[in-house]
């Protein structure tokens, strides 16, 4: 039997959080959508900046000047994403459907696995969804916008919430 203590509550927290932070992603998707494009643009720009300050601390001309090199590739690129929304979204919406169809297949081979307790269906059940988003992004490409993204956020919140929850409880509660 599992501990239902801190750690227990916590991960029913968190899903929970995600559960609803799912259904607002639903109730307006567009925005979730181009919110989500905005940050990881935002999380290569800071990504970019990173690099180039571990180039300038590399201690060699030829490892500074790689980094020095990706640094500036990554910053141009996340300009270049951030100033053009619609270029980011469809970026994303084509590895969207690539990572929801291979974290699906993961989703099932460990529900596959995993002890009935430990909310076996859900996990089979979430991986069978992220396949199924997964190929509805692919086939849908490039009609799918920002509303993709957001709705598919929100179902993917909303599994990953149910999965928490079932996996935080304790056996026999």
């Amino acid at each position: 039997m599992r501990d239902a203590g801190f750690g227990g509550k916590a991960m029913t927290s968190l899903g929970v959080l995600a559960i609803i932070l799912g259904a607002l992603a639903l109730m307006v998707p567009a925005v979730a959508g181009l919110s989500v494009a905005m940050a990881v643009g935002v999380l290569m720009l800071v990504g970019g900046f990173l690099r180039l300050i571990w180039a300038f601390r590399a201690g060699s001309l030829g490892r500074g000047i790689l980094g020095i090199a990706l640094g500036v590739l990554t910053i141009v690129a996340a300009v270049i994403l951030l100033s053009h929304p619609l270029l980011l979204t469809r970026t994303l919406i084509l590895l969207l459907s690539i990572y929801f169809i291979v974290d699906g297949a993961a989703e099932m081979l460990a529900g596959w696995y995993a002890k009935p307790e430990t909310g076996k269906t859900w996990l089979i059940l979430g991986g069978l969804v992220s396949i199924l988003l997964g190929v509805i992004l692919w086939t849908q490409f490039p009609f799918s916008g920002d509303w993709a993204l957001g709705i598919l956020f929100g179902v993917k919140l909303i599994f990953i919430g149910i999965i928490i929850v079932s996996g935080a409880r304790p056996v026999g509660t």
